[in-house]
């Protein structure tokens, strides 16, 4: 763009009146000075209080600004994963996307200077970026820095996923293996690449790293004394563990390497850095060092790019431009590995907001409490009655339990299901937890990814979302996969971020970047594309499949993931190498003692499960080789539980029988010195599937069990997702993978289990706890001198 067509445009952007930096509020509001904050920061401080213990978010830290003053900055919960160090507004963060304003505000700096048109080609700075461009129609700066210039969304090198660290021109030139999602100027399409690509050009332009010009000509003027792009012991010093979360319930600290697409996401920064940086914005630029960018500029970053309908669109150069509650709210969030971000701002309030958290994937409720805290400094400016902010309960389980089920509407479907006393609801791409409304008692989303949606149900047993209305679906076992797709479904890419690939309803999913649950159209030749709406629309994935047609790799969004051995095969046994021979194990076991038990307890009234139902099967594995440690522990397959715990067991078998289905039982009643040989034989990391002897386990109580399904038909067991024992992810009761034909036996088990007064445990679909385990004692009999009891109850 030349600079009298610029200038002509920014006339015209005044001229419109569209609020600017510069321009009050027609209704003037007092001095930050004199505006008493305390009544607003003791609710909002309240309200976080609340906020993270419910969610479990580890650190908080938030900025208030009005005008040129941080009127209110401080931090809740620990920076330190120990929780020795109480976070506060300058522990260090990393802070994701809000990245993009300052390597975009770093380009126009230049455009100011006349070194930089954003309207002509980009190669004119970067001749070998040179991306298959079908379109014809070049790429340009202005196009890159508001998501329009139609590239991928990440690298094939140095992109999210990528530990590798590779340098911004590394990353930039592996974009030449790929091909424009979209023509240049024709749809959003964001993009960590093409704000990387904008890193590139400022590298070339000045002739040094980008993260050294954006630390000279913005981070020091401003006194962003605790940000920087790249990290340093200063940096570490303050800096929180950031923790990552996964759908099936784990958790486990983020991974700290520098991204390839750093420009877009590298940044570090504090609430109180990021409320200087808002400070500058409000004040058309300027700050106490002089003028860090002009009020014109400010004001064409933060005007909308339209369509080719002149409607306007999300997005300025950088800023992400919405609306609260009619007040034009401009800034831009940010994700990253373990935390999560927004700074919001409103232009013409001069007021603004910075919030991070140290959880991934929790911008929803950062946003939540950032747009309130503006609503608050709002009505305490304007003198209105503060607003109010819902809050929610767990529902009860009388409530939760009609909901669970199927539902359909057309295409669409959603599912609900309970877990421990928490209720989740899989709708579109998010998995949502429901709680009931402190207010009015309305059953509602509220978590991390999202607050407010109400779900009920009608008078025909509808589930109503919204005004959605959905049918609920038979609950039946759903088929199995096509052979095709066997090859395909499993696990792929990093410990870091797993995509996950499976089957539900009938379609292939991927679950990618831990939350986000895709569906996949085939295109053929193992080839499948992602919905038209989400991160990676207009993108696919490609398979390719070794000689026994098991895929090795997916090409996913131009990112290469290569399958995870998880697990076993089906059929197979998992197993370990023990730390110690078992044989050298027993005998310090069996000469050990339980652990001391004071109080009282029930007399033990062990029984065996067969002779109560003689359809109950047996596959003890600890009776032979076939187990995790390829040892024997029992003389004899006897499954023995406590007489209450045994009646409920067969109660769920005489259940499950109309469906034809029966249990087979794998481990009940153990002796404490089997527990024990178990723990000194595993090693540390995968202990969390067999139980500390300290503490002594409840199958040593004769209230646990370990059992599956069998086909009363064919005797043959039922497929799960994970075999017994399988010490792996695939074990847990939320493992999202696998086919909705082994997902839904897993969770009819579960189900009819719990119906009898059985809890899950966490970690193993297969293993149950009776409510009544407190009452007995760790026991430590052996099989051979447990004294039968009668088989009547």
């Amino acid at each position: 763009m030349n600079k009298l067509f610029r200038a002509a445009l920014l006339s015209t952007i005044f001229a419109c009146g569209i609020p600017g930096f510069g321009q009050e509020n027609s209704a003037v509001a007092p001095p930050a000075a004199t505006v008493d904050y305390s009544e607003i920061i003791d609710k909002l401080s309240n309200i976080i209080r609340a906020e993270i213990e419910q969610k479990n978010i580890p650190a908080f830290s938030i900025s208030l600004v009005d005008r040129d003053k941080i009127v209110w900055s401080d931090g809740f919960g620990h920076q330190d994963a120990e929780k020795r160090i109480p976070a506060s507004a300058d522990t260090v963060y990393r802070v994701g996307s809000v990245s993009k304003l300052f390597t975009d505000m770093a380009v126009m700096q230049q455009v100011e200077t006349g070194a930089v048109d954003l309207d002509v080609p980009v190669t004119r700075w970067l001749p070998a970026f040179q991306p298959n461009n079908p379109f014809g129609t070049p790429i340009t700066l202005r196009q890159l820095m508001s998501h329009r210039s139609g590239l991928v969304r990440e690298s094939p090198v140095g992109n999210y996923f990528d530990p590798d660290e590779p340098s911004v021109t590394e990353t930039v030139n592996s974009l030449n293996t790929t091909e424009l999602v979209y023509a240049p100027d024709s749809r959003i399409k964001y993009s960590n690449a093409a704000i990387t690509v904008v890193g590139a050009v400022l590298e070339e332009l000045l002739k040094r790293p980008y993260h050294e010009t954006i630390q000279n000509s913005l981070l020091t003027p401003l006194n962003m004394n605790n940000s920087s792009f790249v990290r340093s012991p200063a940096i570490d010093r303050q800096l929180a563990a950031g923790w990552m979360w996964t759908w099936d319930g784990r958790r486990f600290e983020a991974p700290k390497f520098s991204l390839g697409i750093a420009p877009a996401g590298n940044m570090y920064s504090t609430a109180t850095d990021l409320a200087k940086f808002a400070i500058c914005l409000i004040n058309g630029g300027s700050s106490k060092t002089g003028q860090i960018i002009s009020e014109a500029t400010l004001q064409e970053m933060t005007t909308p790019v339209k369509d080719e309908n002149g409607k306007a669109l999300g997005f300025g150069l950088g800023f992400h431009i919405q609306e609260l509650d009619g007040h034009q709210k401009i800034g831009h969030g940010g994700a990253v590995y373990g935390f999560s971000t927004q700074l919001e701002i409103l232009p013409k309030e001069k007021l603004a907001v910075a919030a991070i958290s140290s959880l991934d994937g929790t911008n929803s409720i950062v946003q939540r409490i950032a747009d309130y805290a503006l609503r608050l400094a709002l009505a305490k400016r304007d003198g209105s009655p503060l607003p109010t902010y819902r809050t929610t309960v767990p529902i009860p389980t009388e409530r939760a339990q009609p909901l669970v089920g199927t539902y359909q509407s057309g295409e669409r479907w959603t599912q609900i299901t309970e877990l421990n006393g928490q209720v989740f609801m899989l709708r579109g791409s998010v998995r949502y937890e429901l709680r009931a409304a402190a207010d009015d008692g309305s059953i509602i989303t509220d978590d991390v990814s999202g607050f407010g949606t109400e779900v009920k149900l009608d008078e025909n047993l509808n589930l109503l979302i919204g005004d959605q209305k959905y049918k609920r679906i038979q609950d039946v076992p759903p088929p199995g996969v096509p052979d095709a797709w066997k090859g395909l479904i499993g696990e792929y890419g990093w410990d870091h971020n797993t995509l996950y690939i499976l089957e539900d309803h009938g379609q292939l999913y991927a679950l990618i970047e831990w939350f986000y649950y895709y569906p996949l159209k085939s295109i053929g030749n193992d080839k499948f594309e992602f919905p038209d709406y989400g991160l990676y629309h207009g993108e696919s994935l490609q398979f390719i499949r070794d000689t026994s047609g098991t895929a090795t790799q997916v090409v996913a969004a131009d990112v290469k993931f290569l399958r995870r051995e998880v697990g076993t095969k089906d059929g197979e046994t998992f197993k370990i190498v023990p730390i110690t021979p078992i044989d050298e194990l027993r005998n310090v076991a069996l000469a050990a003692t339980p652990p001391a038990e004071p109080g009282d307890f029930r007399s033990p009234e062990l029984v065996d499960l067969t002779t109560l139902d003689s359809t109950i099967k047996l596959d003890i594995r600890y009776a032979t080789t076939n187990n995790f440690t390829g040892a024997v522990f029992y003389k004899q397959p006897r499954a023995f539980m406590q007489r209450p715990a045994a009646e409920a067991v067969i109660r769920a078998n005489q259940q499950l029988k109309h469906l034809g289905l029966g249990l087979l039982i794998h481990d009940a009643y153990r002796p404490w010195h089997v527990t024990k040989m178990f723990w000194d034989a595993t090693p540390d990391e995968l202990k969390t599937f067999v139980a500390n002897p300290a503490n002594g386990s409840r199958h040593n109580r004769g209230c646990a069990v370990d059992l599956t399904l069998y086909d009363l038909a064919t005797e043959q067991p039922i497929q799960m997702v994970a075999g017994y024992d399988e010490f792996s992810s695939r074990s847990f009761p939320q493992y999202p993978g696998g086919t909705s034909r082994q997902r839904w036996y897993r969770e009819l088990l579960r189900k009819t289990m719990e119906a009898e007064g059985f809890t899950i445990y966490e970690f193993e679909w297969w293993h149950f706890d009776f409510k009544d385990w407190k009452s007995y004692r760790i026991g430590n009999q052996t099989f051979e001198t447990i004294t039968p009891q009668s088989d009547t109850p």
